[in-house]
């Protein structure tokens, strides 16, 4: 049977029985009298304070059928979806703010704008409006938390280019209450229950999207508006917000807080996702935070489907109706609250209705000489070796039938003959880089991907060098 909504209230035309009931979802969940939605900068914003800010913002914005938010402040942005929610519009969320992909999207979607809430405006698009919930006088006072109706469109979600170009994907209203409904079913969450979300990742990004938006909107917990990214910034921020805390974050985050060797305050769960998290990192981590580390599992196609506490284990398991299948040489998923079933990007190896193994994403699997590895293995070889503070491998475009690995480091004190060594040691020989590039950084994204174009690019330019 599907899974029933978070609320259900019938059309009232449909008491006649001629029309079909709708399915409503209300556009803030559970929050009860004066408690807190939001901690920004330093500002506690009760229910009614933030239901009254979405209605004058939503009274404020153009009539135009598509927002870009790029709102930086996390409550601003909750603020902007809610607001574009209440007048109709969809959000577009593309994988990138850079001018060329918002010109791209601007000639698929000529009737957008962009939100800002800064003095910056972005590059490749016709109309940029700067964010204002000052009062409107069209904006009414002390109104009821409005209801949405479930099949609404909410947003147009774009994959990140880590395999090719974006692809979008539609999000109804319904789809995403019932994700945030299974992660924070996951996490242990009641409708309701006081929990705060600080997160290290933006909320433009669909894995920050459902944790730090969707989580307070749909299930009524607070978060915090910033977007820390140092260890001294996450340690401060966690300290001034009230437990139980839930940090919302990425390996990369994760592995700089334990290099960092700071004590954090107490925090109910380390949230990860963008990429895999090692088992050590993941042990490390929950020894020295005194936390738990949940691992989720999701794409952009199809939303948060599945976690993991890394440190017990490399199994999955799948979150309540949602289902996994091997399929020929393709790997699906589908859930109740889901149009259809969805091939994944990734490879799984199902280990009972609801557990599975990652093998590895399609696009990243490595076939040299009839011998096959994939480059999130070839990844964590070169991650372990010491002194490596960030790496990954690339397989450039070539001829037919030909495969060259290309690797990049980022290891301060050691020479490309050193690495070399220590992956001869640890690798067929088949799988070692032609060639190895030392660099001072990777170009990641603000969620810590390398989106394949980012990497051609790259090795572009460091053969002209």
């Amino acid at each position: 049977m599907p899974n029933r909504p978070l609320t259900t209230y019938q059309d009232n035309a449909a008491s006649n029985g001629a029309i079909p009931p709708k399915l409503y979802h209300p556009l803030i969940g559970r929050f009860i009298d004066a408690q807190v939605v939001a901690i920004d900068n330093g500002r506690s914003v009760t229910v009614d304070e933030f239901l009254q800010e979405v209605l004058n913002l939503a009274a404020n914005l153009p009539d135009r059928p598509y927002m870009v938010n790029l709102c930086e402040n996390r409550y601003r942005f909750l603020t902007a979806f809610a607001a574009a929610l209440l007048k109709g519009q969809i959000n577009l969320l593309p994988s990138s703010r850079a001018p060329r992909v918002l010109q791209q999207l601007a000639e698929q979607y000529p009737h957008l704008y962009c939100l800002v809430d800064g003095p910056e405006c972005p590059g490749g698009v016709e109309m940029i409006v700067h964010y204002d919930c000052s009062p409107h006088p069209l904006s009414p006072l002390g109104a009821c938390a409005p209801e949405i109706s479930g099949d609404q469109i909410a947003a147009i979600a774009f994959t990140s280019g880590s395999t090719g170009q974006p692809q979008p994907h539609v999000k109804t209203w319904r789809i995403f209450c019932e994700s945030a409904r299974l992660i924070g079913a996951e996490l242990g969450l009641e409708p309701g229950q006081p929990a705060t979300v600080i997160a290290t990742v933006p909320p433009q990004h669909m894995y920050g999207l459902e944790t730090s938006i969707l989580l307070p909107l749909c299930l009524g917990v607070a978060l915090h508006s910033g977007k820390p990214f140092f260890p001294a910034d996450i340690r401060a921020v966690l300290g001034n917000c009230p437990t139980p805390r839930i940090l919302v974050t990425t390996p990369v985050h994760i592995r700089a807080l334990i290099e960092a060797g700071e004590s954090l305050p107490e925090i109910e769960f380390i949230v990860s996702a963008t990429a895999p998290l090692s088992r050590d990192w993941a042990v490390k981590a929950e020894s020295l935070f005194r936390t738990r580390a949940l691992e989720i599992y999701g794409c952009t196609e199809a939303g948060s489907i599945a976690s993991r506490r890394t440190s017990q284990g490399d199994m999955w398991c799948a979150f309540n109706g949602v289902r996994f299948q091997e399929k020929a040489e393709a790997s699906l998923v589908d859930a109740d609250h889901l149009p259809g079933p969805i091939v994944l990007n990734d490879l799984i190896q199902c280990c009972g209705p609801r557990h599975f193994r990652l093998l590895g994403r399609t696009a990243d699997l490595v076939n040299i000489a009839g011998k096959r590895t994939s480059l999130s293995a070839l990844n964590h070889v070169l991650n372990e070796i010491e002194g490596v503070l960030d790496g990954a491998f690339f397989v450039p475009d070539g001829s037919e039938g030909t495969v060259r690995l290309t690797a990049f480091a980022v290891a301060p004190g050691k020479t490309k003959e050193q690495l070399l060594a220590e992956l001869q040691a640890r690798l067929d020989p088949v799988f070692l880089p032609r060639p190895l590039y030392l660099l001072d950084k990777l170009p990641r994204s603000e969620t810590g991907k390398l989106p394949r174009q980012i990497l051609t690019e790259l090795a572009e330019k460091m053969l002209m060098i």
